[in-house]
């Protein structure tokens, strides 16, 4: 039966100050105890669920002997605050750090655990620490070493902002370190030197050539993106420098590896390289891999039909690549819009809220409403 529109505006209502209670809890990277605690209290408060604290995240599981499991996960930690920081509600609306990213989708997530007992599926879910930092510090990267029994799911949701539309799987992602060297003149004499900054030139001339390359995976289309992040080089304001280093992010399709991806982007600068001058190099200093869409199982096909919106390819690199590498299809799904969050301008509405808690809440199989 349909729920009353006065049920359905009261369980908006209370999804929306959910998320502005976490919104008020500061928890930026490594700083997410106060979070981890409210997160806790709220879980052991369902019998449900069997719940473990591992640092600064917490796991929380059904054992009702279900056909399968889902695996609902989201991060606790923000970026650091610019500004104000603290919930703001005006009308319908949320605004304030981490209202976007992801603290709303954190609240849906809670209100769905109070609800497994009607659920057709085990569930898992996971709030974790430091996603939004080195991915050494991501804790969820640390579960799947340490403990990777707790990650066991036949799927994933992860509860990143997609404006309430799938994006499935995601970009890897590669930082490298082009290194050019010199030999250090004056500059009145330059004839003298090597000018390891007139030398890194040209590769800025291979990025401006970049044309990004595209393909398509499971019906999902991802383009791989180049981009210079940082130029260091020079010595003195008198003398020829002998040494620039340009480091460059490439982001690559999930149709292949971190090794393939290294060796194009080695092959792309490679002629820059030809006369082997000492000091220069290529050095790969963080790479992650990406995760293809996994779309054909059924949990996540069922994703896609109660989203009622078509999957699109998730752009830049989420944990659902860590969850994949764990054994685990997964995806991107959640409240509030992707191209807000890490900016001043974070705001998550009501219904986009509501929208998530039911979708997710059809895939799980127990009633819409929070």
């Amino acid at each position: 039966m349909p729920a009353e529109p006065a049920d359905r505006d009261a369980a908006m209502t209370g999804l929306l100050e959910l998320a502005a209670e976490l919104v008020d809890i500061p928890s930026v990277s490594r700083e997410e105890s106060a979070i981890a605690e409210r997160v806790e209290r709220e879980l052991r408060a369902q019998p449900a669920l069997d719940v473990e604290r591992i640092g600064d995240s917490v796991v929380a599981r059904t054992s009702f002997g279900r056909h399968a499991r889902l695996l609902l996960a989201g991060h606790l930690d923000t970026v650091p605050p610019f500004g104000a920081s603290g919930a703001r509600l005006v009308g319908d609306s949320l605004s304030g750090l981490g209202a976007v990213d992801m603290k709303g989708g954190l609240a849906v997530l809670l209100a769905l655990a109070g609800k497994v007992q009607q659920a057709q599926l085990d569930a898992t879910f996971v709030f974790y620490a430091c996603e939004e930092i080195e991915r050494d510090a991501d804790a969820l990267v640390a579960l799947a070493r340490s403990r990777p029994e707790l990650l066991h799911a036949d799927a994933a949701v992860l509860a990143e902002p997609t404006g309430g539309v799938v994006e499935a799987g995601c970009q890897g992602t590669l930082r490298a370190v082009l290194s050019f060297g010199g030999r250090r003149a004056h500059t009145a004499r330059p004839w003298q030197g090597v000018n390891a900054v007139h030398r890194l030139g040209p590769a800025l001339d291979v990025l401006d050539a970049y044309e990004p390359r595209q393909v398509v995976v499971d019906g999902c289309t991802y383009t791989e993106q180049l981009q210079a992040v940082r130029v260091e080089g020079g010595v003195a304001g008198n003398v020829v420098p002998d040494e620039a280093r340009l480091t460059v992010n490439l982001r690559f399709a999930p149709d292949r590896g971190a090794e393939e991806a290294e060796a194009a982007l080695r092959a792309m600068f490679a002629p820059l390289f030809a006369a082997g001058q000492p000091g220069d190099g290529i050095e790969v200093v963080d790479v992650a891999p990406g995760a293809p869409p996994g779309l054909h199982h059924p949990l996540l096909a069922g994703l896609v039909e109660a989203s009622a919106e078509p999957a699109r390819a998730k752009v830049g690199w989420t944990d659902v690549a860590t969850l994949f590498a764990a054994g685990v299809p997964a995806a991107n799904f959640g409240p509030g819009d992707p191209a807000l969050a890490h900016t001043a301008h974070e705001q998550v509405t009501a219904g986009e809220l509501a929208r998530a808690h039911a979708v997710l809440a059809a895939v799980l199989g127990v009633a819409p409403q929070p």
